[in-house]
Formats: structure tokens, sequence, C-alpha cells
């Protein structure tokens, strides 16, 4: 069986040393993610030769892999991971496919797998430009959102970067948010809690960026993200407060004017479901719906 373990931190180099070999766009394969998500979904990694595995477990608990990613022999991998799922009692399946990975594992295995869409895995990608500069009627909206606010209040953008007492203070937003948003019941603002503090607790080690807006001084608003690909950077979290209008509008523009130079595309992840989530990604008119697939063998005893 491949020797999985849990990720930490020290793991950052080896992991990244496979990852950056890929240009999938998928927010699933980046080291943040993978880390920083660990504990919901009980996340480890191995490596063989010139393979990297990932085995999670999904929202049901079912053991999953991710696509094994580094090496030639699609098969061979597979096959590994097939046999070390041979030790669980839950069906077999590879989760977070896009297409272009699907057509790889087709190419090799044919007629083996079924292949069902999962759309609230699916990712948003947008245009930099795009989220930048909101030209056109249909994000007219966003930028009648961003200009009252602008009206409205006193504020400034900071970057994160090379910026402790800032880190700091998103900190303690994301507390004050919590507070607020909890009211809720979402069981799922547990972990996003868990997941925002480690990224803010090991910004510089991780490579992240981010920013902040503040309003008469007083942090309102803040985004973490990091480059995914050679052409694709991907934001993590967002988080402001909707008491003030506009708080979302404005640090979406602002961070990706001043911290995603250099990237076409910006990947803001899935919508894991939820309607006002993905309504809201929809309002921002992706230039790509990066579709996702879970796969699993194909019953022959029909």
């Amino acid at each position: 069986m491949l020797p999985f373990k849990p990720i930490e931190l020290k793991d950052k180099e080896v992991i990244n040393s496979y990852l950056c070999k890929q240009n999938y766009r998928a927010s699933d394969l980046c080291f943040t993610n993978l880390f920083c998500w660990g504990k919901k979904f009980d996340t480890q990694f191995a490596t063989k030769g010139e393979w990297f595995f990932v085995r999670f477990r999904d929202n049901n608990g079912r053991n999953s892999y991710l696509k094994p990613i580094g090496g030639r022999n699609i098969r061979e991998a597979i096959d590994m991971i097939m046999d070390d799922h041979k030790q669980f009692d839950t069906v077999f399946q590879i989760r977070g496919l896009t297409r272009e990975m699907m057509d790889e594992i087709e190419a090799e295995m044919p007629d083996i797998f079924d292949y069902k869409f999962n759309r609230s895995v699916s990712d948003y990608i947008y245009s930099s430009e795009k989220l930048v500069n909101l030209t056109g009627k249909k994000l007219q909206s966003k930028r009648n959102h961003i200009n009252r606010f602008k009206r409205e209040n006193e504020w400034e953008y900071g970057s994160l970067s090379g910026n402790p007492s800032l880190i700091k203070e998103c900190k303690e937003m994301l507390d004050q948010w919590m507070e607020i948003n909890m009211a809720d019941k979402d069981p799922s603002l547990v972990y996003d809690d868990v997941a925002t503090t480690l990224m803010l607790d090991n910004f510089e080690y991780l490579g992240l960026k981010g920013g902040g807006i503040r309003v008469r001084g007083k942090i309102v608003a803040f985004t973490i993200g990091e480059p995914l690909t050679r052409d694709t950077f991907v934001v993590h979290v967002e988080k402001a407060y909707t008491s003030i209008h506009g708080a979302y509008s404005i640090i979406n523009q602002q961070f990706a004017e001043h911290e995603t130079t250099g990237f076409t595309y910006i990947n803001r992840e899935e919508d894991m479901g939820f309607e006002n989530l993905r309504n809201a990604k929809l309002s921002y008119q992706p230039d790509i719906l990066l579709e996702k697939y879970n796969a699993r063998l194909k019953d022959r005893s029909r």
C-alpha cells in the first residue's frame, strides 16, 4: 500500500515540487487548501517515484482520491490507488476531475469509469481584467456598489504582505465576523474559521498574498489568495461585514487590482452547493466554470 500520512506544514516544499508541474487551474491542487482544510477532510498524501497522491474523505465520510499528479503513466498511478483502496469498505472514487483530467484517464483507461458531474465543487474562473475593471452592462451593479461605498466611507486598502500588524487586525475581524455569522448555525463555518486562521497564522510561510479594507481605521473586509498555476491566481478567503454596503464588492475589486498583477485568470473556487454563494459568484459573470466530476468504476453486473 502507499505510505499515506497527514499533511503538515513541513511537507510544503515536497508537495509543491509535484504541484508546480501541473496547469489544471483546479483549486484542489494547492498546498494551502490541502493543508488548511485537512482536518475537515482527513486529507493525507503519499509520494512514490514520480507520483504524488492525495487521499481524503468526502462529506459522507467515504474514502476518496484526487487524480494522481506528476508522472506520465496514469494507468500505473490509478492502479496504485485502487490497490490502496482495498483496505476500505467504501466504493472506489476519484473526485474533483476536470474534463482535461478525464480525457487523460479515458485515453489510457477507456470504458473503465463512469463520470458524474459535481456542480457544487466546480470552480469559478474569471479574467483578471474583468475583476479589476468591471466593465460592461452586466457588471454595472458591481460598479454601483463600489461607487456608493466610496461615497459613504473614508477608506483605504492595505496589503498584508510584510505587514504583521494588519494580519493581526484581520484575525480580530475574523473573530467578530464569526460571532455575527455563527447565528446562522452553519456547521461548515467552524471549518472555514479553522482554515482561515491557519492561513493568517502561517501567512508568510505559505507564500500567501492578502489585502484588507479599512474604514475609519478599522478593518471591515479582507481577502487571501496566492498563485495557483502559471497563469492563474486563486482566492481562498473573502470576508466582509455585510452591514457596510459594498464592502464585499470593494475588497474583491481592490484585491484583484493590487495583488494579482501578471495573472490572466483568477480562480474564486467553488460554491459548495450554497445558493447564496452560487448567485454571488455567478453575478460576476465567470469566464470559465471549471467543471468537476467524480469517477467510479463501471458496474459490470448489469
